[in-house]
């Protein structure tokens, strides 16, 4: 760059124009070649973001799973859900009164239905169905037919896009859950076939939520958004456990380890990063990684209560495997905003909501 200038103004003081043009043509090639370049280099450093964030979005959501079953041993689910929202709630609540936060009406409205449905309604049918006996495998199995359903209620009703490859991959995903459900339930008899019901109540109320997000594009960033939330869930939950008479907390150890599981690992760090791999990649990428959530799911729990992962369980997991990256591949041209891929342009936060395609909190 700095010899194409000097050409340039060597050839002006002689002159020549045929030079200065030459000269100009030669900065512009240069200057073009460089933002080419670092653009392209911008990609890679994304997607090592995207895997990193996808990989502890698994953990994270599993670890709900595991916080249900082993707080259901102690305790009902309306006191577990209570417990679970009330510390939060508190936390976010001196946050929000910290910042100041100015919501408008609108968006308040609006995580206030998200949360009842992408958090009480999910949440009270996972718990429940954990109440039921029914294993937490069994119920992020059922609850990972989320992608299913969201992908495919997102492409009418919200015009987002499918590739080939994308939908190849959400039937292996679709195929591999079957896989992994038959398995499970051959191995674990006696619990009540309504049960199954629940956490597939679940995953609808969570379909629900994530297309009103995404629908209604509201302008409140991440954190204000669970803090809404958390507090319109320790509300409703409060409210059921003090109806039943649940609100009162065991002495149980493993209820208080089940608590604070859910708090750290599947409040703050599962929803905030669904939300996030939402915000980065769309419904399908983002969605896609749940069926990486039963096999995580099935391993953790094997390893705090025993028992054996069967054999077309474990089929299942491989061909979920394979779907992941099918699920993830990227997104048709002219729907990607460079920024939403790029942490360095928002401090390592998804872009606001309202001002790209792609987010949803």
């Amino acid at each position: 760059m700095p010899t194409a200038v000097s050409s340039a103004s060597s050839a002006s003081s002689a002159s020549s124009a045929s030079s200065a043009s030459t000269a100009s043509s030669t900065a512009s090639s240069t200057a073009s070649s460089t933002a080419s370049s670092t653009v392209s280099a911008a990609p890679p450093r994304a997607r090592h973001v995207d895997v990193l964030l996808g990989g502890a979005f698994v953990v994270m959501w599993s670890s709900g799973f595991i916080g249900a079953e082993l707080g259901s041993r102690s305790a009902p689910a309306s006191t577990l859900l209570a417990w679970r929202f009330l510390p939060a709630a508190a936390v976010m609540a001196v946050w929000l009164l910290w910042r100041r936060s100015r919501i408008p009406r609108r968006d308040l409205g609006l995580h206030a239905l998200i949360g009842l449905l992408g958090q009480c309604g999910y949440l009270y049918g996972v718990f429940a169905a954990a109440e039921q006996g029914v294993p937490a495998g069994t119920s992020a199995l059922v609850c990972a037919l989320q992608p299913i359903v969201a992908v495919a209620l997102a492409v009418p009703l919200l015009g987002d896009s499918l590739t080939p490859k994308q939908a190849v991959g959400l039937g292996l995903g679709l195929a591999g859950v079957g896989l992994v459900v038959g398995g499970d339930l051959a191995a674990r008899p006696g619990v009540p076939a309504w049960a199954y019901a629940l956490p597939a109540g679940a995953m609808l109320a969570l379909v629900a939520a994530t297309l009103m997000e995404r629908r209604t594009r509201p302008s409140v960033g991440v954190v204000d958004a669970l803090a809404i939330q958390a507090v319109v869930s320790a509300a409703c939950f409060t409210a059921l456990a003090a109806a039943t008479g649940e609100l009162a907390p065991p002495a149980d150890p493993r209820f208080w380890t089940a608590v604070a599981l859910l708090i750290v690992l599947a409040m703050f760090g599962g929803y905030g990063l669904y939300w996030i791999n939402l915000a980065r990649g769309g419904v399908a990428r983002a969605s896609g990684l749940l069926y990486l959530t039963p096999p995580a799911t099935m391993i953790w729990a094997w390893l705090m209560f025993g028992g054996g992962i069967p054999a077309p369980s474990l089929a299942g997991m491989a061909v979920c495997a394979l779907a992941v990256p099918l699920v993830r591949a990227a997104r048709p041209s002219g729907r990607v905003r460079p920024a939403a891929g790029d942490p360095g342009e928002s401090g390592g936060n998804p872009p606001p909501p309202e001002r790209t395609p792609e987010a949803t909190r």
